[in-house]
């Protein structure tokens, strides 16, 4: 292996020179997928590889058969957190419906009721969440023009009821029965949603809400149906 500034940087003559002698086409690479440049990596024999790579977050390793690394740099190194993190990419999810009234209840009580037109949301959260997050969900949400005549929350001042979910974050590719590794604790999780729930409020929204970590019984009507996922 070598180091080419040109080659990390994934340009310039320093990007072609590195490719050089590499085939056009790695073997057993797809027809039609372009093999990107190998990434060129110039270690100190005395740093293990692991340890280099801690502290160039930014360098972007490429295995030398030609394909681009599919999973993102992470902190804390190999093993679970690894493979969260490469199979979730993105931020706060939420489901939105447009319905025409929506409530929850929680042991035979009504928490949370929404009357017309307005929108429901199950809301995700996962490691790694912010604020930061919470606030464009919240933007998102009052601004997604999903309502009738293609209209937001707020342009109309429609309600939303806002619910968390922490399913939203299952894993059901393997087996039978869904894992939750990728959804964020209660203790994280809880204050993101009502953070959610905060914004909304203060962007002017009226905003119901469910209990978290509550056994819920939602009811709504779904007007369309209209049902969006939403990541930020």
């Amino acid at each position: 292996m070598r180091t080419d500034a040109g080659a990390v940087a994934g340009t310039g003559a320093g990007a072609d020179a590195a490719v050089g002698a590499a085939p056009a086409r790695a073997a057993g690479t797809p027809p039609g997928v372009r093999p990107a440049p190998v990434v060129l990596m110039g270690l100190c024999p005395l740093i293990p590889i692991a340890q280099w790579q801690r502290h160039t977050p930014r360098v972007r390793i490429v295995p030398l058969c030609g394909y681009r690394a599919q999973r993102p740099w992470h902190p804390s190194g190999g093993g679970a957190r690894w493979r969260m993190a490469a199979r979730h990419h993105g931020g706060m999810r939420a489901v939105v419906q447009r319905v025409d009234g929506a409530s929850v209840d929680v042991e035979g009580r009504t928490v949370g009721r929404i009357v017309g037109e307005g929108l429901c949301a199950l809301v995700g959260v996962t490691h790694g969440d912010t604020e930061a997050e919470a606030e464009r969900l919240a933007r998102k949400l009052w601004s997604l023009r999903i309502l009738h005549g293609e209209k937001s929350c707020s342009d109309t001042g429609a309600p939303l009821l806002v619910i968390s979910q922490f399913t939203l974050y299952g894993d059901a590719r393997k087996g039978r029965r869904p894992t939750w590794n990728a959804a964020a604790p209660g203790d994280i999780a809880e204050p993101l949603v009502d953070e959610v729930v905060a914004r909304l409020r203060a962007l002017g929204a009226e905003v119901e809400t469910g209990s978290f970590g509550a056994a819920m019984k939602v009811s709504l009507t779904n007007d369309g149906p209209f049902t969006v996922l939403v990541e930020v």
